[in-house]
């Protein structure tokens, strides 16, 4: 094999790992300097709503937010949103999206409001009194 055919195949390689229309690439790690938890980790279960803040629409612009912070915060404003739904809207792992949330529960731009635990919710046969007893009326 010559030393242009190796070159060549090189080329036609790196042109098969790189796609210009992708934009840049970057890591996941680097979106949270590192960090895999955060503080709210305990509250930011798959199904957690999170709802941006009334004040977050003067704090956008601020300068030290990530584009991927913003976006959270855009999105939230919108409709809250699940930490799932969010991952998924932004195509990202959902333990990142954890850690950009628990960075914008520090800022106060959202909140997060937990659904009800099952082990919470009234008994089945309570509720069925209750609506016996409505009945009953």
């Amino acid at each position: 094999m010559s030393d242009q055919d190796g070159r060549a195949a090189r080329d036609r390689e790196a042109v098969r790992w790189f796609d210009d229309d992708a934009g840049p690439v970057v890591r996941p790690y680097a979106m949270t300097r590192g960090r895999t938890r955060t503080a709210a980790e305990g509250r930011l279960d798959l199904i957690a709503q999170v709802v941006a803040e009334s004040r977050a629409q003067e704090t956008i612009d601020d300068q030290t937010l990530s584009p991927e912070h913003v976006d959270i915060v855009e999105l939230c404003r919108q409709a809250p949103l699940s930490v799932a739904e969010l991952a998924a809207e932004l195509d990202l792992p959902v333990g990142v999206v954890r850690v950009l949330i628990g960075d914008l529960l520090d800022a106060e731009l959202v909140h997060v409001s937990r659904p009800v635990p099952p082990a919470e919710l009234p008994d089945e046969k309570v509720l069925r009194e209750v609506i016996d007893g409505l009945r009953a009326l």
